[in-house]
């Protein structure tokens, strides 16, 4: 039997499944079966490990700049659910950066979180590995090309996005058309998928 969306947050908050997590396991999401949109990450970092709160960073600033959503809409728990690849904060890679988020985590944790929220009208997906993760075989060899093809997976209810770190500060300076033409589209997608009427589901399951 299927578990609730309850009884599945429950268990993934309690999960311990992961051997050598360098700040042990502390799962970070959000899930609500009201929620419209849903922001698929790649994996905790270090601040929110520490403060329990997903995007509380630098970088969520930015994703919120992107998104055009204040911190009380971002953080509205009843609309907008947060659900990373990794659960847990992974590491660091030796040569600085964190570390891709750990395999096993979404096989085991989204087929059991994401079919009960059956309100869902937009999935983000942030970063290279939330797009292989979703896209697979449907996303190009590189990242700008997938996310510049963004209205074929809008489509079905997704839009790949890079992930708002630093370092996308520059990726994004030397592509114009991102602020010009995937932004807009953006902040659209949100309103629609926020303010617009119910509907039926789109087909979002990757």
């Amino acid at each position: 039997m299927a578990l609730s969306l309850e009884a599945a947050a429950a268990a993934a908050r309690a999960c311990t499944r992961c051997d050598g997590l360098p700040l042990g396991p502390r799962p970070i999401f959000r899930v609500s079966a009201s929620a419209r949109l849903l922001i698929v990450s790649q994996a905790p970092g270090t601040r929110a490990h520490e403060c329990g709160i997903p995007w509380e960073d630098a970088a969520g600033d930015r994703l919120r700049d992107w998104l055009g959503l204040d911190k009380a809409r971002f953080h509205d728990a009843t609309r907008v659910a947060i659900l990373p690849m990794g659960l847990c904060y992974p590491g660091r890679l030796p040569r600085g950066g964190d570390a891709p988020p750990r395999p096993e985590c979404a096989p085991l944790w989204h087929p059991r979180l994401l079919p009960p929220m059956r309100n869902l009208r937009l999935t983000l997906l942030m970063g290279r590995h939330a797009i292989a993760g979703r896209l697979g075989p449907r996303a190009a060899a590189k990242l700008e090309e997938t996310v510049r093809d963004f209205p074929a997976h809008l489509a079905r209810g997704l839009f790949p996005l890079p992930h708002p770190s630093w370092r996308t500060k520059v990726w994004a300076a030397r592509r114009p058309w991102f602020a010009a033409e995937v932004l807009p589209a953006l902040r659209q997608a949100i309103a629609a998928a926020l303010d617009g009427e119910s509907g039926s589901r789109p087909d979002g399951t990757g």
